[in-house]
């Protein structure tokens, strides 16, 4: 009966309570780092067009992009019924913009905004922490199946070796660096100021694929892993979230802080 009862609770979940996608999303740190690498590969998605038609992407592209991880991350902490609704609302605010620029976002742009979500929660987490297991890989990119599943976008695939494959396809095939990239970068400076400009592209440096990397000429620094190194031993004393408060924009401090829920 016991069993039966917690069976009952796990099910109401839209992902697992001790599933390895909420200890990923559970902390602010690797929240930000998959944050810094969506950041540099929404630039030069050649859909990135799309986020310019509303013009909020250019007048708070921080703010816009963070609010897209943020939310991917609350999903993965709410109940399976407030999650689909979630995603549901997600999917109701495209084909608002779909309805008005009076075309379709392409299909491959809604699987590569996926993709990256993936990507960079395992790259996150492994700098992070610890590499993942092929079953923790197999696990994360599961729940984000079911996300785009439930947005019905076309033609996933049915396993993490299947999304590997399909991943360096899109990588190839649907970046390229434009106007719109350098515009956003421009914009990231603005918003960021020099100092943490530079550190979101060493972060950059660290987790892009060789093919991001090679269209921003994001270089190796090998000061950087020591760095990382550092600030994993601040995590042990306790002392990060100084570190963080004098890294971070004021402005959006507070909803980092509430990123930390494991």
């Amino acid at each position: 009966m016991r069993q039966m009862i917690l069976d009952n609770e796990e099910v109401s979940f839209f992902v697992k309570k001790d599933s390895i996608v909420r200890q990923i999303w559970g902390k602010s740190d690797t929240v930000l780092f998959i944050f810094a690498g969506a950041s540099a590969e929404f630039a030069l998605n050649k859909a990135v067009d799309w986020l310019y038609f509303t013009g909020r992407l250019p007048s708070d592209p921080l703010g816009r992009l963070f609010s897209t991880v943020a939310y991917a991350g609350r999903i993965i902490y709410l109940d399976r019924t407030e999650a689909l609704k979630a995603i549901d609302h997600i999917t109701q605010i495209h084909r608002v913009v779909e309805q008005n620029r009076g075309a379709d976002i392409p299909q491959w742009a809604y699987r590569d905004v996926l993709y990256m979500l993936i990507d960079y929660s395992v790259k996150a987490f492994e700098l992070l922490e610890r590499k993942l297991t092929d079953f923790e890989k197999e696990e994360i990119f599961e729940v984000f199946r079911k996300v785009g599943s439930r947005m019905e976008i076309k033609d996933l695939p049915e396993s993490y070796s299947a999304w590997e494959n399909q991943r360096e396809l899109h990588l190839e095939q649907d970046l390229i660096r434009s106007r719109f990239t350098d515009d956003l970068y421009q914009q990231y400076r603005k918003h960021l100021g020099p100092v943490r400009y530079w550190l979101l592209k060493k972060v950059q440096e660290m987790e892009c694929p060789d093919k991001v990397k090679s269209l921003l000429r994001l270089k190796k620094n090998h000061l950087i892993p020591i760095a990382l190194s550092a600030y994993k031993v601040s995590r042990l004393i306790k002392v990060e979230g100084l570190i963080k408060s004098l890294l971070l924009p004021a402005a959006y401090k507070e909803q980092i802080k509430n990123l930390d829920r494991y």
